[in-house]
């Protein structure tokens, strides 16, 4: 039964042991929460002579693509959209590229960005490609890759990432032919 004084307020003090555990929590919070930071900015971009990272595709024929299909074949693995004007410039040399490696056993694969669908049909159609196109517009592949900037093209043999460029390049050049005929 209260008194006069109305009720009792209790203030309940934080021991040392508490002061110290809720002390000792926030380090480890803290130190975890750095820890993710650090992993999220590691640099997981396939490198070259780095294993190519996993995929598999359909192609927009009907072939399924993996880096790991062919054998000690090439695979050319091209990042693309057809908004990107240097991806559009390379896309002839490219094709002649795909023509001239064509019975070597080399295979371009081109995934492309493009997010939507029918301006991506669209471009096929108008531009016609003699090699294996997909799309890919949430960027699945090109992401497990670290590619951001387009294009970007991997030449890929027993799995492994051989070789590297960002940016358009002329896959006609006759250094580019010699390069890719060595590693035949």
């Amino acid at each position: 039964m209260p008194g006069r004084f109305g009720k009792i307020l209790i203030i309940a003090v934080p021991t040392v042991n508490s002061t110290n555990a809720l002390r000792s929590l926030l380090v480890v919070l803290g130190l975890a929460f750095l820890g993710l930071i650090g992993y999220t900015l590691q640099d997981r971009s396939a490198k070259e002579g780095g294993s190519a990272p996993p995929f598999s595709v359909v192609t927009d024929r009907g072939k399924h693509v993996s880096p790991t299909e062919f054998g000690g074949k090439l695979l050319v693995l091209n990042f693309w959209a057809s908004w990107c004007q240097p991806c559009v410039q390379e896309i002839p040399s490219l094709n002649q590229f795909q023509r001239e490696f064509a019975k070597s056993g080399v295979v371009v694969v081109a995934v492309s960005v493009d997010k939507n669908d029918q301006k991506y049909r669209n471009f096929l159609k108008h531009i016609p490609v003699s090699f294996e196109t997909v799309r890919d517009p949430n960027a699945d592949v090109s992401t497990q890759y670290g590619t951001f900037r387009y294009p970007e093209t991997y030449i890929i043999k027993n799995g492994k990432v051989v070789r590297k460029f960002i940016g358009g390049e002329d896959w006609t050049d006759q250094g580019m032919t010699q390069y890719v005929k060595s590693l035949l």
